[in-house]
């Protein structure tokens, strides 16, 4: 069936502040090594002023699965809220600047832009600290029925997943793209967000979702199982499509018919940041499934996105993803 666009994301629309730091820097302000703590506000503004030089990007997990099918040549829209500030303008010029679509109205009000600050130590470690602002604001309201209709899929996020309003946009979003003949994906974002929600993913994936993605700790939550050999057995059949990521060991895909397929990793030239590792996977894979390619080879698309992606600071592709690809034989 045709489409206008390949993949329409509904997420947390939060701008990425970047920077460099030691180990003592976090200690100095009580940042968890490698974990993401909400935050409010003022504490957001006063570690920003502290971090120095900073990149800002859009960011979000759903967003940045956007700019690498972009990058790989693929079509994309985003749904997700900022407000009426210099951030807002920000994350909406950085996703025009790569061709993806972002016309949702942002905030009546004067709800600040989500914005995630990414202090990143020498190991490649980040650690992250999030004020969500405008982007939880995500209703019903606000998912462009046309946009849904002409994409192949609708891509969801865990993070967004777990405001109840924005959980009804999803599933209204949903039922478009089914009316339609489209397909769905949710990424878990989280293990954090799984264990609270576990119950409610499950519901949700079982009635709305075809692509599911999830990392280790996050299948293994979902799945309720302390070992991941047993994840993808214990998931197969929850929804048509599995891709579950294992960063360097690769990622395990599911099939409808229920075969289960290793996949290596594609080695990055060098680790430098791990942020949106797994946002790049997801924008590969889609890529792929929309172009109906076999499903070893979306994740092989995946896994080209996220070793780029890792390679440098920042959660975008810094190479074009269609040169790399076409290197690497996965397209022509």
């Amino acid at each position: 069936m045709s489409h206008a666009t390949d993949l329409a994301a509904v997420g947390n629309a939060i701008v990425d502040v970047l920077a460099h730091c030691d180990d003592d820097f976090l200690t100095e302000h009580d940042i968890p090594k490698g974990g993401m703590m909400l935050i409010g506000a003022e504490h957001a503004l006063t570690i920003y002023k502290a971090m120095g030089e900073t990149t800002e990007v859009a960011g979000g997990s759903a967003a940045n699965s956007t700019a690498c099918l972009a990058s790989l040549g693929g079509s994309a829209a985003f749904i997700g809220k900022v407000g009426q500030d210099r951030l807002g303008g920000v994350f909406r010029n950085s996703l025009g600047d790569i061709g993806v679509s972002f016309t949702t109205s942002p905030m009546a009000d004067h709800t600040a832009t989500g914005r995630c600050l990414i202090n990143v130590t020498p190991d490649a470690e980040r650690s992250m600290m999030t004020f969500i602002g405008a982007a939880e604001h995500v209703s019903e309201a606000d998912i462009d029925e046309a946009q849904i209709a002409d994409a192949a899929v609708s891509y969801f996020e865990g993070y967004l997943f777990e405001q109840p309003v924005a959980r009804a946009a999803m599933v209204r979003a949903c039922e478009i793209a089914k009316a339609n003949g489209r397909k769905t994906a949710i990424t878990l974002s989280d293990s954090g967000c799984v264990e609270r929600q576990r119950n409610h993913f499950l519901s949700f994936i079982r009635e709305h979702v075809d692509i599911v993605f999830a990392n280790e700790e996050e299948a293994k939550m979902l799945a309720d199982t302390l070992v991941f050999e047993d994840a993808p057995k214990l998931l197969n059949g929850l929804a048509p499509y599995l891709a579950l990521t294992r960063s360097e060991k690769g990622s395990v895909v599911v099939s409808p018919d229920g075969s289960i397929e290793e996949v290596p990793a594609i080695k990055p030239e060098q680790l430098v940041d791990t942020t949106g590792a797994g946002d790049g996977y997801a924008g590969g894979f889609i890529y792929g499934f929309v172009r109906d390619l076999p499903m070893a080879q979306c994740a092989s698309l995946g896994s080209l996105a996220a070793s780029e992606v890792i390679s440098h600071m920042g959660p975008r592709p810094q190479q074009p993803l269609s040169e790399l690809a076409r290197q690497q034989g996965l397209i022509t």
